[in-house]
């Protein structure tokens, strides 16, 4: 850009040069003076007009440079000189510049609040006056949508927070803070504060100041592990009481038989008959364990083999019938014609009702009636099969219902045991029922009984299926 302005001051200075020469020839002659007069008038005409051009292409550049921050920018200027084309050119290369620039940070601008908005954790990042410049879409969930440019301690009224983060807002290290929030529903969340540095633009750097600090709080939630944690801690703890208590009671009737009973035929056959009863309840024991371990560890892959449920029911109440008649109690099997086959394992199917009715009778009144029926039925857009098993027991009241298929989780712990109960069959028929992506209901009302529904999708393309469900349904209307 330097050589245009250098002919234009040489052409200029030749000019001056000639009028120089002409005065100096003509001494005092008055043409030699008009001669100079003219010369002069032409280097400040020549001048002029250089400056003019280039002062009206100066202007057309600062018109250009406001108008390409609008909206709608205007047609570029057209420089006059050389000088003007050139400065045009190296201000459109910035202007290229600039726009791939601005673009590249509108994508990392855009990227960055995506991946924030993705994460399940809640994340906040807040200013050094602890306002919150940033809320992902999970902190506004949990803590409501009126964060930004508060305070942050008027959302986490949390003392320990607060001051966690005016320490690392101070220059601490990061910190790690645990939080509980009781309701709506108990959650446990470690919340991890991390300073970092606010960049300025490239005035705020020049100029010396300093980035200013910032925070990026982070809200991991822990309540499912933390109930992992429980539950283990709980079923540990359940199981090696379970186990303890018939076992304290074998190792005190065989200590009595070698000891003081050691001669006493009597005492002999009383406590052996116990300690097989304790024996036993420790094998079943055992053998539920086992059983829900084996369910658990499969019940990610759903079942592929056909099972017909009707003759599987059929066998269920003839295994289980002996054990009604000593209760005095009458089995009632009541299946519908054409029951759609299921998929399923047949081997945990039976292991499902047979729980099922066998706590029916257990927990059914003496003389009563334990029934067991099956239908199809119809479930938005495919078909299911239902089966039901009631009882007319005590019932359960209402605040049990949730809990009845936690492990060990009994109603009446001591008739539970009484019968022979582990604490597992429930647990035990939800984990099957849930791997064969069906659910199960309980119904029951103290005073009136129990029903507990399971609910089993039909396997596809069941010719008897669409029989069973058309029949039910005209029976229906």
């Amino acid at each position: 850009m330097a050589g245009p302005i250098y002919r234009h001051l040489l052409g200029i200075g030749v000019i001056a040069a000639l009028v120089i020469a002409l005065l100096l020839s003509a001494g005092a002659d008055g043409m030699g003076v008009w001669l100079a007069v003219a010369g002069a008038v032409a280097v400040v005409g020549v001048a002029g007009i250089f400056a003019w051009r280039l002062l009206r292409d100066l202007d057309l550049l600062r018109r250009h440079i406001e108008a390409s921050t609008a909206e709608a920018p205007e047609r570029p200027p057209r420089p006059s000189t050389e000088i003007g084309q050139i400065l045009f050119l190296h201000l459109q290369r910035l202007q290229r510049h600039a726009r791939g620039r601005e673009r590249s940070l509108a994508v990392e601008l855009q990227t960055a609040s995506e991946i924030l908005e993705a994460q399940d954790d809640p994340i906040l990042v807040l200013a050094g006056d602890r306002s919150v410049l940033r809320a992902n879409g999970a902190a506004e969930r949990l803590f409501g949508d009126r964060l930004l440019d508060r305070d942050m301690a008027d959302a986490i009224r949390h003392p320990e927070i607060v001051a966690a983060v005016d320490a690392v807002l101070a220059g601490g290290p990061m910190l790690t803070v645990a939080l509980n929030l009781p309701v709506p529903i108990e959650r446990e969340f470690e919340v991890r504060i991390q300073r970092f540095e606010r960049r300025g633009d490239a005035g705020e750097r020049d100029s010396g100041d300093r980035p200013e600090p910032a925070l990026l709080v982070t809200f991991y939630d822990l309540t499912a592990t933390k109930r992992v944690e429980q539950m283990r801690a709980d079923f540990v703890a359940n199981a090696s009481h379970e186990l303890r208590t018939p076992l304290s009671s074998l190792m005190g009737f065989i200590e009595t038989l070698r000891g003081p009973a050691r001669d006493d035929v009597a005492a002999r056959e009383r406590f052996l008959g116990i300690m097989q009863q304790q024996a036993e309840r420790m094998s079943r024991l055992v053998n539920d364990l086992l059983s829900l371990s084996r369910i658990e560890l499969d019940e990610h892959v759903p079942p592929t083999g056909r099972v017909a449920v009707g003759p599987l029911l059929q066998s269920v109440a003839d295994a289980l019938e002996l054990k009604a008649q000593r209760k005095a109690q009458r089995l009632e099997l009541d299946l519908a014609p054409d029951l759609p086959p299921v998929l399923g394992d047949s081997d945990q199917l039976y292991q499902v009702f047979q729980n099922l009715v066998s706590n029916a009778i257990n927990y059914g009144k003496q003389g009563g009636v334990v029934g067991l029926s099956a239908r199809p039925a119809a479930e938005g857009r495919r078909t299911s099969l239902v089966v039901s098993v009631t009882d007319q027991g005590d019932g359960i009241a209402r605040e049990h219902l949730p809990r009845l298929t936690e492990r060990f989780y009994r109603v009446d712990p001591a008739r539970s045991r009484a019968v022979g109960g582990t604490g597992l069959g429930l647990a035990i028929v939800k984990h099957i029922v849930s791997r064969h992506r069906g659910r199960l209901e309980i119904d029951s009302e103290v005073g009136r009984g129990s029903v507990f529904t399971v609910h089993l999708p039909a396997a596809p393309g069941g010719k008897a299926a669409g029989r069973a469900l058309h029949k039910t349904v005209t029976e229906l209307s």
